[in-house]
């Protein structure tokens, strides 16, 4: 089926573009908003992708390839909104706790979805993109590779570095309440 419309839609069929696209949207928007942190500048990427899909879509050589192709396009148009849009606006709101409190669950865990949060805005779009096709699309470090355009042993070794910034990130934010309290005295 998504083959037949990958067809119609590189003849010129604006309608089976459409039937193709449609079923993909949400996920497109969820994995662009994820690496580029941003509600508008995911939506900007996403169109920007289609746009550049619809294109140059009669190149597609092989239609069961459009998921990984589309994947690719989107990965770039992110990488470039992130390019034109350098500024950071973070807001860091800081959820400490004592060991022996009693916290309840619902807290903890959104203190701890935070805390997830704040290590993951400060890593790069590059970082983010391979955390987002390998852990939320759940893609293998082929398809990432496929995606992002490198071979498969550079997806490992950025999947690693990000995940070492991001631990990083967040045992800085760990330590950061402490070294305050010591500057005040």
């Amino acid at each position: 089926m998504s083959d037949d419309l990958v067809l119609r839609a590189q003849a010129g069929d604006g309608d089976a573009f459409s039937a193709l696209t449609a079923p993909r949207l949400a996920r497109l928007y969820a994995a662009a908003r994820l690496i580029l942190r941003d509600d508008d500048l995911a939506a900007d990427a996403v169109q920007d992708a289609l746009l550049q899909v619809w294109r140059d879509l009669r190149g597609l050589r092989q239609a069961d390839r459009f998921d990984a192709w589309l994947r690719r396009v989107l990965i770039r148009s992110c990488y470039r909104a992130a390019g034109r849009h350098r500024s950071r606006r973070v807001a860091e709101i800081k959820v400490r706790w004592a060991e022996d409190a009693a916290v309840p669950d619902a807290e903890r865990e959104v203190a701890l979805r935070d805390q997830l949060e704040r290590g993951f805005a400060r890593l790069s779009p590059q970082q983010r993109a391979v955390l987002v096709l390998r852990h939320y699309l759940g893609l293998s470090t082929i398809e990432c590779a496929e995606a992002l355009g490198i071979p498969p042993g550079t997806v490992q070794s950025r999947l690693d570095r990000a995940r070492d910034a991001m631990r990083a990130a967040i045992e800085a934010d760990d330590r950061a309440p402490a070294l305050v309290g010591e500057v005040a005295r």
